[in-house]
């Protein structure tokens, strides 16, 4: 069923619907189709994604806040500060494990429009659509309804909450979209140079937004020689990716004595020493089936009865495996109130995500081995390429890991969809309620977000207005957006040692966050402020089992019910013990 630029069924640049494809979208209950269906995406994002334009500034957003910023003034050493952000004051360029286009992205943001968070989630609305309409341009080449593969990618918890926050990973995939559609209707017969040189521009300017985008030269090279059936002057182009990273490479090596992709390699975390193969490759599995969550909404419409039923069943055995404790995890989670309290009701919640896990692996296997053609082999490679990264390359699972897969997954649904001949008017119906389904999920997991990121700044400016006009220091624990908070009014951030701390100063230590130590000065008897998340789904608490930002917290990457309030211990230094 694929649909490739240069057939009968495509319009001479492959980036209108054929006849038939309308004729099939009409039939499907969708009678958009070109311009309109554009506008109707770019809307239906805007939509989704404008009641979050005030969302607090919120996990590693503050990273990219403080590079832009520094980027505005010095645009040729964009990690030449540092910041705390682990236990001491360390330089940016060896906490920063990403590429800073981003960074410049939201430097000319924050020039034009200020720095605030609405001016920056208003600006980072454009990369979020180009991800949908470059869904919808790339279905067209693949699918007779590229609107609903868009669709399912708007709506996937992956994408929709990703696209709530500042960090560099939407922008990564929106360059990746467009260079990769670009690079296939450059492969087109006659061959299209302009085409495969803007797209390896656009590779290497993704690959310098976030270092996943590098993966887009293999990806794109055993697409392009399967394709042809072997090598050709096509090659050339994908060495000028790799010359422009090398360049970036000696560039800030030159900077600050260190390439900054070796040392994105070798980055290490306590995570994966204190996680198991078995246990990780479960908890990656959750994590792929709760971000791309349409592959579980629509398994009824992709999968037979039996079919459903088998699929069920090992997903049934993963989630046993899991509540009796069969899977080792390691002692990653051995601390975490969830896998000695509510280990039962993660389980059932895995059970789900692994079953949508199970679903995307045997979308992508089945659509090869139908069609055994570089589309289904550009597809199954995207996927399971990014899967791999996500459990066994990088430092931790995290949904920003799995974001890049989730428009492939989208655009496998519907061309199974198509090759079950699911088009008949009684399935009109059918098919629109997952994407209901799974756009009000989204969006609630998002406002559930939103609330987590709200209560750290609602926490802030509560100690600000508690310790105006004091004269002590208030010092604090914990990172990501309450930090960025509690530093803006002047709040300074606390060592492990604690020495510039002084009789009478303030330190306030949250509850869930990062970098916590056990702080080494008697105090008063703390204080406790809580602040409630009444949203009954969160993507982040490890009393809940929930790690969307960082599985070291959870093996789901949202988890539903009571959300525990975020606390906040506030607690007056005495004097020290060798003052006594």
């Amino acid at each position: 069923m694929s649909v490739e630029a240069g057939d009968a069924g495509n319009e001479a640049t492959g980036l209108a619907p054929s006849r038939t494809a309308t004729a099939t979208a009409r039939a499907w209950g969708f009678a958009l189709s070109g311009a309109r269906a554009q506008l109707a995406l770019a809307l239906l994002t805007v939509f989704c994604l404008l009641p979050f334009s005030g969302k607090a500034f919120h996990i590693d957003d503050p990273i990219f806040l403080w590079t832009a910023q520094h980027v505005a003034q010095h645009p040729l050493d964009p990690y030449g500060f540092t910041a705390t952000w682990w236990s001491r004051a360390t330089p940016m360029w060896y906490i920063q494990q990403n590429p800073p286009l981003a960074a410049y992205y939201m430097a000319a943001i924050g020039s034009i429009a200020g720095w605030s968070e609405r001016a920056l989630h208003l600006g980072f609305l454009l990369p979020a659509i180009v991800v949908v309409l470059g869904t919808y341009r790339l279905a067209l080449r693949f699918t007779q309804n590229a609107f609903l593969a868009a669709a399912a990618t708007l709506v996937s918890p992956g994408f929709l909450v990703s696209a709530t926050g500042l960090m560099c990973d939407i922008s990564m995939l929106a360059l990746w979209m467009v260079a990769t559609l670009l690079w296939v209707e450059g492969m087109d017969k006659p061959m299209r140079p302009a085409y495969l040189a803007a797209s390896v521009v656009l590779i290497s300017i993704c690959a310098l937004t976030k270092y996943f985008g590098v993966s887009l030269i293999p990806l794109l090279f055993v697409y392009s020689w399967f394709r042809r059936r072997g090598l050709g002057s096509w090659i050339a182009y994908l060495v000028i990716p790799v010359a422009i990273l090398g360049a970036f490479e000696l560039y800030t090596h030159h900077l600050y004595g260190a390439g900054l992709i070796s040392l994105a390699v070798q980055h290490k975390s306590y995570v994966r020493e204190s996680e198991t193969p078995l246990g990780r490759m479960l908890v990656g599995l959750a994590f792929a089936g709760g971000c791309a969550l349409p592959a579980l909404a629509f398994v009824p419409l992709l999968w037979s009865r039996r079919q459903m039923l088998w699929g069920g069943t090992v997903s049934a055995l993963f989630a046993i495996c899991f509540l009796k404790g069969w899977v080792d995890l390691g002692s990653v989670y051995q601390y975490e109130k969830w896998i000695q309290v509510h280990r039962s009701w993660v389980s059932e919640q895995m059970f789900f995500y692994v079953a949508g896990a199970i679903s995307i692996v045997a979308l992508a296997l089945l659509d090869f081995w139908r069609d055994r053609d570089a589309t289904s082999l550009l597809l199954l490679l995207w996927v399971f390429g990014t899967m791999f990264f996500a459990v066994v390359v990088n430092w931790d699972v995290n949904a920003r890991s799995m974001l890049p897969m989730i428009p492939a997954v989208a655009i496998l649904i519907t061309r199974r969809m198509e090759a079950q001949s699911v088009v008949s008017g009684q399935w009109r119906i059918a098919y629109i309620v997952p994407i209901v389904v799974c756009g009000a999920i989204s969006l609630w997991v998002a406002a559930g977000d939103m609330t987590l990121a709200d209560s750290a700044r609602m926490a802030a400016n509560y100690i600000h207005e508690k310790t105006k006009g004091e004269s002590s220091t208030v010092w604090f624990e914990g990172r990501w957006g309450f930090e960025y908070y509690m530093q803006r009014f002047g709040a300074r951030p606390v060592e492990p040692g604690a020495e510039q701390c002084r009789f009478g100063d303030l330190v306030v230590i949250p509850k869930y966050n990062t970098a916590l130590f056990k702080f080494p000065l008697k105090t008063t008897q703390a204080e406790i402020v809580d602040f409630d998340v009444p949203t009954w789904v969160t993507p982040m608490n490890p009393d809940a089992g929930a790690g969307f930002y960082f599985s070291g917290w959870g093996a789901l990457p949202f988890a539903f019910g009571p959300v525990p309030p975020q606390r906040y211990l506030m607690a007056r230094v005495l004097q020290p013990p060798d003052n006594d």
